[in-house]
């Protein structure tokens, strides 16, 4: 889903956010009523693995970019709003699926997945396009290119993307190794599942509080943005620490809070380094660069452990990594001087990328 965030900030640019996030729930939906028809598991690849992907990045791009808009003046507000709706999923999800896999099977519960997912169609549709007079409804295809191949060779964009490599190349490591260092320190599995539901409850209202403060004019979004990576990367480093219930569960539940923190405050982050008028394509070229830590930092940390014998050293790597990445955060201009955060939105002004327009914006220079 991530590597694929470019195609939809692209297509939302072109055709405006409600057809794209529409026809991304069709396809979520497909992929899912798909597999639920599999014979074999390279089925299961093209139907739940491409299909449903693609749809899902067709959704999440233009989405979070339309709430931006929606909102130039309280942006990591709503956003944070928005994005707690995951963590509320998620939470969810956890134990909705193993009941439904018990009492439906792998089949019905995806047809199940798929009737859930064809909803995004209907949640698209309430997208509401702002009409902005004197504008064409359809910009020419190369300006979005353009837009993509100037943020490539924007120096503070470039440093942005790096440090979320780098952040979510630890970020993960206690969702995907939670339980099991639950498990090592003597936790059953019902406990362990109870740590990682901790984790994600602190999680949801870490994105909300981060919203609502970051909200308040006291300091620069990058400056929260900051803070809160630090703390992260801190609070990943304690987590050896927790060696028994109560001291683990703790620990993972300042972890999920900070760590949802940063969520919203990435994504509206990216206004203060590149303007409003490339937000769009910003958070597209931000998921695909941030799926590589994504992948490959589990895998590293499973890997420590392999050779370590126990989690210790993998939560410190990705503690470290947290901390690198936060560090490069301190280098973006905007971090000291900070710009009109709503780019070039006046609040009670119709934004015109939700309707598939761009906003005319002063070149990016790779100088700064």
């Amino acid at each position: 889903l991530p590597i694929l965030g470019p195609l939809g900030s692209t297509l939302s640019t072109r055709y405006g956010a409600r057809p794209v996030v529409m026809a991304g729930g069709f396809l979520a939906g497909m992929g899912f009523l798909l597999g639920a028809f599999a014979t074999r598991l390279s089925h299961l690849y093209l139907s739940v693995g491409l299909l449903a992907g693609l749809g899902w990045a067709l959704v999440f791009t233009p989405s979070l970019g339309v709430v931006s808009r929606y909102f130039p003046t309280r942006r990591a507000m709503a956003t944070g709003l928005a994005m707690a709706g995951a963590s509320v999923v998620g939470l969810a999800l956890g134990p909705l699926i193993p009941l439904l896999l018990d009492t439906y099977g792998w089949r019905g519960s995806l047809l199940l997945l798929a009737a859930l997912s064809f909803n995004l169609m209907v949640a698209g549709a309430l997208l509401r396009p702002l009409d902005v007079p004197n504008e064409s409804p359809r910009p020419p295809p190369p300006r979005g290119q353009a837009g993509l191949c100037e943020l490539l060779h924007h120096g503070p964009f470039l440093r942005y993307a790096l440090a979320f490599v780098l952040v979510d190349a630890g970020y993960y490591v206690p969702h995907v190794h939670g339980p099991a260092r639950a498990q090592e320190v003597g936790c059953d599995e019902h406990r362990a599942g109870l740590v990682m539901a901790v984790t994600a409850v602190a999680d949801g209202i870490g994105r909300v509080v981060a919203g609502l403060l970051a909200a308040r004019p006291t300091a620069s979004l990058l400056r929260h943005l900051f803070a809160w990576s630090v703390l992260t990367g801190l609070a990943l480093l304690l987590l050896p620490l927790g060696t028994t219930f109560g001291g683990l569960t703790a620990l993972a539940l300042a972890y999920g809070f900070c760590a949802g923190a940063i969520v919203p405050l990435q994504f509206t982050g990216v206004v203060e380094v590149v303007g409003a008028g490339r937000l769009l394509h910003a958070i597209g070229l931000m998921q695909m660069f941030e799926s590589v830590g994504s992948l490959l930092g589990a895998p590293f940390a499973g890997w420590l452990r392999d050779l370590t014998g126990d989690f210790k050293v993998s939560f410190l790597a990705a503690g470290a990594f947290l901390l690198a990445g936060s560090l490069l955060i301190l280098t973006l201009p905007s971090f000291f001087h900070t710009p009109r955060s709503d780019g070039s939105a006046i609040e009670g002004v119709p934004d015109p990328v939700s309707k598939g327009l761009e906003l005319p914006s002063v070149p990016l220079s790779p100088s700064n």
